[in-house]
């Protein structure tokens, strides 16, 4: 079942999780979301806002210290080749998102892969942040539910 993303600015219950991604090139950056991965865009910078299915992107520069986070340096991952955090997106059909997003110029890793509790593969975006794209097999079994 497909859910809308509250609405970002007033959350009708008060709150909304959202994945911020600190990059070198906001718009860069945002165009591939929008582009590759679909998402639509709220607010071009400062930050960029982008609505993902029922999820936001926030997407903002690398900068110094502010005021509310005085010992904090915000940056890009040094490199693509270090997973601290990674967003992971779950879908009913790996496979055909998969050829949708590659055929948007999405580059992966691999192609999907069965890992018998799911089928699974990987993208980068532009500042290296490793995006999983994976689709529940058989951990849908071990709960009880079935795959689709």
């Amino acid at each position: 079942m497909a859910s809308e993303a509250p609405d970002y600015f007033q959350p009708e219950a008060g709150l909304v999780l959202t994945h911020l991604l600190i990059v070198r090139d906001v718009d860069r950056s945002r165009e591939f979301y929008q582009r590759v991965l679909g998402a639509q865009v709220i607010r071009e910078r400062l930050p960029a806002i982008l609505r993902f299915h029922n999820s936001y992107i926030v997407i903002n520069d690398e900068g110094g210290p502010t005021d509310d986070k005085p010992d904090v340096q915000a940056q890009a991952p040094a490199d693509s080749r270090t997973l601290s955090s990674a967003m992971n997106v779950r879908v009913t059909d790996v496979r055909a998102v998969y050829e949708l997003w590659r055929s948007r110029g999405g580059e992966f890793l691999t192609e999907p892969k069965d890992h018998g509790i799911e089928i699974r593969c990987y993208l980068r975006d532009p500042d290296g942040y490793l995006i999983e794209l994976g689709q529940g097999t058989g951990i849908l079994a071990e709960m009880g539910r079935a795959s689709t």
